[in-house]
């Protein structure tokens, strides 16, 4: 089994990790986190690209060292683009059994307006998505 982590930039949700984690223990699975700066054109963007790949690279660095404390290895990538397409596009090329994601975090009016990745890679997926809510 391959589980593909999709780590949300600036995001601390360890619960997320966690869970990746318990899972991979019960399944003997492979984990690849990824995340992925969201800047399509850095023309367009209020900031250099460098500024968010270091806030993907740093999401990543975290999810793959919480894993490792837990016992588990992981390989982390960090990519750049749009999320959605790349997500699913390295969970292909990774031939991931399931991908997993945190809950959106966005307020419902914004979730509504700009959409919502995790609903998103749920209907435009082929792989399974599994979306981690927090525990509270």
């Amino acid at each position: 089994m391959h589980i593909v982590l999709a780590a949300k930039p600036d995001a601390d949700q360890p619960w997320i990790t966690d869970a990746v984690a318990r899972l991979a223990k019960q399944t003997a699975a492979t984990v690849s986190v990824l995340a992925v700066d969201q800047v399509e054109l850095e023309r367009f963007s209020a900031a250099p690209r460098s500024l968010f790949l270091q806030g993907a690279r740093e999401a990543v660095d975290a999810a793959v060292r919480r894993l490792a404390e837990a016992g588990v290895e992981a390989q982390g990538t960090v990519l750049s683009g749009r999320p959605l397409e790349r997500i699913i596009e390295f969970a292909e090329q990774q031939q991931a059994d399931v991908i997993m994601v945190g809950a959106s975090t966005r307020p419902a009016m914004a979730e509504r307006l700009l959409g919502s990745v995790p609903l998103q890679l749920i209907e435009k997926s082929s792989r399974p998505v599994l979306v981690v809510t927090h525990p509270s």
